[in-house]
């Protein structure tokens, strides 16, 4: 398995924060070089910032068009440096074109570009222990060497600096923030690891639909050390931060977040729903019948405190 007992059991733990906890949203819409792109990707921008606006303890800031620039961006995640906690949650999602020249991927913005190995910096001095990265553009998968790093998951719409045409992925992306399909294990809250799949099945469905050769694929890569993986799951070790990764909290999720009185049973419902995982994850180094004791144990507290 990619992740080892001990690194899986890490990762959990780091990865589980309190709901108390505040996120902080970054979205950046870059140049669109052509009037069709440049309104698709400051429309993209909007429909992400209405819908995290909406969630209880978030704050969101959106860049797009002449505000869209280098130094913004680096002024809003300086900012962060001093605005999150340890408990909180960063998400900084890039909308656009992005560009390889062999050595650096670069997010091209008006004015000079910003590169993965300065963001990655700006990153690396934000104190929030959950980092989530989605670069929603061409050429995206060369960032991830220099974005990977323990509890930072990372999502690319390619899978390396080659895949240079202009990507569907970040249409779906959206969708998946917006569809109750989304939410795979119907527990309702949509994470990460849910929406980069749904993402992902819908944009090999459009090529499939328009007979293309698909020209761009996804990658998540969550661990801080791997190349980034299409298929993440137990078996390369990919998937376990991206999974305990809520972006979206849906019906009675969303209600108990509001409620004072039902927070402390909603986060010990996330907790035990994190633990199944952390199981799914070691069940290959546990015996057999030990692993249908202790998962059988956390299902049943799961359904009586879903109840």
């Amino acid at each position: 398995m990619g992740c080892g007992v001990r690194r899986c059991l890490i990762l959990l733990s780091l990865a589980w924060s309190p709901l108390s906890a505040d996120t902080y949203y970054l979205t950046v819409a870059g140049l669109g070089s052509e009037a069709d792109y440049e309104q698709r990707f400051s429309g993209w921008a909007k429909d992400i910032d209405k819908l995290v606006q909406s969630a209880p303890a978030s704050h969101a800031k959106t860049l797009f068009g002449d505000s869209a620039t280098r130094d913004n961006i680096r002024r809003e995640l300086q900012a962060l440096s001093g605005q999150a906690k340890p408990d909180d949650v960063v998400v900084v999602m890039m909308i656009g074109h992005g560009s390889f020249d062999g050595i650096d991927y670069k997010f091209n913005v008006p004015g000079p570009d910003i590169t993965s190995s300065e963001l990655a910096q700006l990153l690396d001095r934000v104190p929030a222990s959950r980092q989530l990265v989605v670069n929603l553009t061409s050429a995206s998968g060369a960032a991830i060497e220099a974005l990977r790093k323990p509890n930072r998951a990372v999502i690319t719409a390619t899978r390396s600096g080659t895949e240079r045409n202009a990507v569907v992925f970040p249409r779906y992306w959206i969708e998946a923030l917006r569809d109750a399909s989304a939410d795979a294990d119907k527990n309702d809250v949509i994470t990460a690891l849910e929406a980069f799949r749904y993402a992902d099945q819908k944009t090999a469905k459009f090529y499939e639909t328009q007979k293309r050769l698909a020209t761009e694929h996804a990658l998540l890569e969550d661990t801080g050390q791997g190349e980034g993986v299409r298929n993440p799951s137990s078996e390369n070790g990919q998937g376990l931060l991206a999974g305990r990764f809520p972006l979206i909290r849906l019906g009675a999720a969303q209600q108990a977040m509001r409620d004072p009185a039902k927070q402390k049973l909603l986060a010990r419902k996330e907790e035990l729903e994190a633990q199944v995982d952390k199981l799914k994850y070691q069940k290959a180094a546990i015996p057999g019948d030990e692993y249908k004791k202790q998962i059988s144990a956390l299902l049943l507290e799961l359904a009586r405190t879903q109840a």
